[in-house]
């Protein structure tokens, strides 16, 4: 039998799933605590011995993403709010970015002050459709080259300058990357370049540079950020249903909720994206999770109308402590019933906003009515009881006050055994078994 690991290093927890290349089954799978502190292959080495101990497993594949040390920062510096800057964005997101800057206009002092105070670990450098404006562009390339910028850059603007721009950026000594136009015309998106240029930017560039690992080993091994795995572990199960899905993920800081939408022929219309529109997509919520970001999903739900305004003392307590105390594992029924309740919360709040497009700059949201499949996943989901797990996502298809289209007919399952990731770290060498190994999934 042929195996690969797979593995994410994520920033809590280390997960690794071995699968079988000829048949796809997941063969074993462990987890362990990613070890942040000191070298994250120590951990990842015995994620592996946890889950397939002895020496079989010499000679077989490593397909490896992480999110350890706070996964990708990625700034984007547009031309103007509404198209290119939201478009950045987008493909910001889908690459597995966590877009913590978005600068729109001519960078001056007070913008440039800012976009180092984001402290991106990536900036993306958009403007203009192609054969449209390239001042503001040419502008804001020039900006960062006389500031002596040395984050790396991702050029995805306008064509027409592009060969000048990335002359100049090199000449002081930017490291940068160029990509085609995010924005080649005014309602079309344009992501897979620079979604492609960002992973190359995030292994060659970040993983080293985080200091995860003493050695070149861990980098070496790191194929993508975790979640443009996961999206495309998405992407690909998306194809195996044929049909419109929803993934949510519900972490300790952050819920992630990825798309798959059949694209709308109507989108074409008058009334369509000026910034194009981008029927896979992510969105991430930094205020909602179930441990340092606990306390956010409270008030979140008491300002969504989930939790009665008064009613959420014994909430707030509870997401206090877990805030306070990340590494919290409930012990008794009544505290799983609380991260129950609190994740339940945070993947209806995250939903909604991935459907109404409130915080991510979209203006008209996701029509998320035909999605036929929703996957729950995150730790939270991942350990609790069956039963528990199911009922979270029960919770936001059964959410009717959201003020969005509720899917017609969606069936909840959870991703028990990680295999998202999994499958989207196998997607390009081994299309097969990353399909195969996403069936259970159907049930």
């Amino acid at each position: 039998m042929s195996v690969a690991v797979c593995a994410d290093v994520g920033s809590t927890y280390t997960k690794v799933a071995v699968v079988d290349l000829d048949g796809g089954g997941l063969v074993a799978a462990a987890a362990v605590p990613t070890t942040v502190g000191s070298d994250v292959l120590h951990g990842l080495d015995a994620a592996v011995g946890a889950a397939w101990p002895g020496p079989g497993l010499r000679g077989a594949p490593w397909y490896v993403c992480s999110s350890a040390g706070g996964g990708l920062r990625l700034a984007v510096v547009g031309y103007e709010p509404l198209v290119t800057a939201r478009a950045g964005r987008r493909v910001g997101l889908s690459a597995g970015a966590d877009v913590v800057h978005v600068a729109a206009g001519r960078l001056g002092r007070a913008e440039l002050a800012a976009l180092r105070a984001a402290r991106p670990d990536v900036v993306l450098l958009v403007g203009g459709t192609d054969g449209g404006d390239a001042e503001t562009l040419t502008h804001n390339a020039t900006r960062l080259a006389r500031a002596r910028w040395r984050v790396p850059v991702v050029l995805a603007g306008n064509v027409d300058v592009r060969e000048e721009l990335h002359a100049l950026l090199v000449g002081a000594g930017v490291p940068v990357t160029v990509a085609d136009n995010v924005l080649p015309r005014i309602g079309v998106l344009a992501p897979l370049s620079a979604r492609s240029a960002i992973r190359q930017v995030f292994l060659r560039h970040v993983i080293g540079g985080k200091r995860l690992s003493a050695g070149g080993r861990f980098a070496r091994l790191v194929r993508a950020a975790t979640p443009d795995a996961v999206l495309t572990g998405v992407e690909v199960l998306a194809e195996v249903v044929g049909g419109d899905l929803v993934v949510v993920d519900v972490g300790g800081a952050t819920t992630d909720v990825y798309s798959v939408l059949t694209p709308d022929e109507r989108a074409g219309g008058p009334g369509r994206e000026v910034a194009g529109a981008l029927w896979r997509a992510r969105t991430v919520e930094g205020d909602l999770g179930v441990r340092w970001s606990a306390p956010g999903v409270v008030r979140a739900a008491v300002e969504e109308r989930l939790v009665a305004a008064g009613a959420e003392d014994g909430l707030v307590a509870a997401a206090a402590v877990r805030a306070a105390d990340p590494g919290f594992l409930p012990g008794d029924v009544a505290a799983r019933a609380v991260d129950a309740r609190i994740a339940a919360l945070a993947a209806t709040v995250a939903v909604r906003r991935h459907a109404r497009g409130v915080g991510t700059g979209e203006r008209a949201g996701r029509d998320l009515r035909d999605v036929r499949l929703l996957v729950g996943s995150g730790g939270v989901l991942r350990h609790a009881r069956h039963n528990e797990a199911v009922g979270v996502l029960d919770a936001v298809l059964a959410d009717h006050g959201g003020g969005w289209a509720l899917p017609r007919a969606a069936r909840p399952v959870v991703d028990v055994d990680y295999v998202l990731a999994a499958a989207g770290l196998l997607a390009v060498a081994h299309p097969v078994a990353a399909r195969a190994v996403l069936r259970p999934l159907l049930g």
